[in-house]
């Protein structure tokens, strides 16, 4: 039997819902946001109808974002149908809930055939959508697919971008904060390109020394340098025929820089120490976190080789403007984490899924993946639950529930004061991701050193504690 959610006090809804359809449907009731969110987890409902006065009053505090008083529901069952019913006087409001997530809206007074309209666009939609994954999924390989089956708009485009330019031979620049997995998307374009059956060489260039970078990326010649008992292919020579990843693509050397660009433009390199041309056929992908724009204002990088690698660029967004992926991406390492250490954890728990929403994830994907890996090696029951994830997750509900909660107080004071403890715990994130590094922390935040200096001694907070 089919299942309907209506969170409404109003009787003329369910009334006309029971009229339309007596039989076949369970429908399930509930007179606010909360209520139907203990519903939802317990039926999984095909559709939820909800009066867009109780979803205002559920989202006020955070000026009627409908998009994240849906996020719960989404996060529960991405592809619900969530239908919105508004009187006249709040139809622009009702369309604003429709771009924020909502699938349809109603008026009141409901009209049968209206609703009837409204279920039919809904089940058509339903199987387009239907079609369009199976067709999508067609192309991607098994170990892919987990992966790339989205609920965000933005990386749909970002996938849909990768099956563009994956059977190609065009260089590909992926950008990105740290953690956004710029590497797993690197390996789905090799996975489905023509190149597929030869090598993909990963090199990460932050982590060779100035030093070495050339010989390691080119290859050398005997003696071409103290300790070159032999010549020695670089890393490019070694990814003939395939691919070449370079990541941190931003740290490389002036030198490498120009080496870089010849191989790009001729297809040609110098070993070090080497007058001699070797040609090479090599697919580049390279990443950077940084703004290459940026460093070709500060002469760091060179515009020519920016130009060369800029020719498909690829922008990942981070986890926390991607939040309706969460619990899908949660639900993918618990089931790899299961194979790896032998366990047989099942589900999560809705109050993990509700901090996982909460929180602002300085880590991106990588945080989120290492948080469900420590959980699932300290859980004993076949259910995630908030025991076996770390504290500071919970922190930042546990204190704007603290601000919210205190009603003796004006709004704009709850919201200052809600303000405040999300900069101060975005802040302690950044700063641990970056391990109390001030300029890193600074640009990952977006602000200068001045302004993050500035802030953490509004918030009381020490580089020292966040060193270990």
């Amino acid at each position: 039997m089919k299942q309907i959610l209506v969170v409404s006090k109003n009787p003329e809804l369910l009334a006309s819902l029971r009229t339309i359809y007596p039989t076949g449907f369970q429908i399930l009731t509930a007179s606010s946001v909360m209520e139907g969110l203990d519903l939802f987890r317990q039926y999984r409902c095909d559709v939820i109808f909800i009066e867009l006065r109780i979803l205002q009053y559920f989202s006020q505090a955070s000026s009627s974002d409908y998009g994240a008083a849906l996020q719960p529901f989404r996060a529960q069952s991405p592809n619900v149908d969530i239908v919105v019913i508004t009187s006249q006087e709040l139809l622009r409001e009702a369309v604003t809930a429709v771009r924020q997530g909502a699938s349809a809206y109603i008026m009141f007074p409901i009209i049968a055939e209206e609703l009837r309209l409204v279920f039919s666009t809904l089940r058509d939609s339903q199987i387009v959508q239907s079609e369009r994954n199976y067709l999508r999924d067609q192309f991607w390989d098994q170990d892919a697919a987990p992966f790339v089956k989205t609920q965000c708009q933005r990386m749909s485009k970002v996938f849909e971008d990768v099956r563009s330019v994956a059977p190609t031979k065009s260089t590909v620049l992926l950008t990105g904060e740290t953690g956004t997995g710029k590497g797993v998307l690197a390996k789905l374009i090799h996975r489905h390109s023509n190149r597929r059956n030869e090598q993909f060489i990963h090199v990460h260039c932050g982590a060779i020394p100035d030093t070495l970078l050339e010989s390691e990326l080119f290859g050398h010649e005997k003696g071409a340098f103290t300790g070159a008992v032999k010549r020695r292919m670089g890393k490019f020579e070694i990814a003939h025929g395939g691919t070449i990843f370079l990541d941190e693509i931003g740290t490389i050397t002036p030198a490498a820089q120009i080496k870089l660009l010849q191989v790009l433009q001729d297809g040609v390199l110098q070993r070090v120490g080497s007058e001699q041309d070797t040609r090479v056929d090599v697919r580049v992908i390279a990443a950077t976190n940084e703004s290459l724009d940026r460093l070709c204002e500060e002469k760091k990088f060179r515009k020519d080789l920016y130009y060369r690698l800029n020719v498909f660029p690829i922008n990942l967004p981070p986890l926390r403007e991607r939040k309706e992926d969460i619990s899908g991406l949660a639900q993918t390492f618990i089931q790899q984490f299961n194979r790896y250490h032998v366990k047989d954890i099942r589900d999560i728990h809705p109050q993990v899924i509700e901090a996982f929403l909460r929180y602002s994830w300085p880590g991106n994907i990588r945080e989120l993946e290492n948080i469900i890996e420590r959980a699932c090696i300290l859980e004993r029951s076949s259910v995630l639950l908030p025991e076996s994830f770390p504290a500071e997750l919970f922190a930042v509900e546990e204190n704007l529930s603290r601000v919210q909660m205190d009603t003796m107080l004006t709004l704009s004071e709850v919201r200052r004061r809600g303000l405040e403890e999300i900069e101060r715990c975005y802040l302690k994130g950044v700063l641990e991701m970056h391990r109390g590094v001030i300029n890193k922390s600074a640009e990952a935040a977006g602000v200068t050193t001045r302004q993050f200096h500035k802030l953490m001694k509004k918030y009381g907070l020490r580089k020292e504690e966040f060193k270990k």
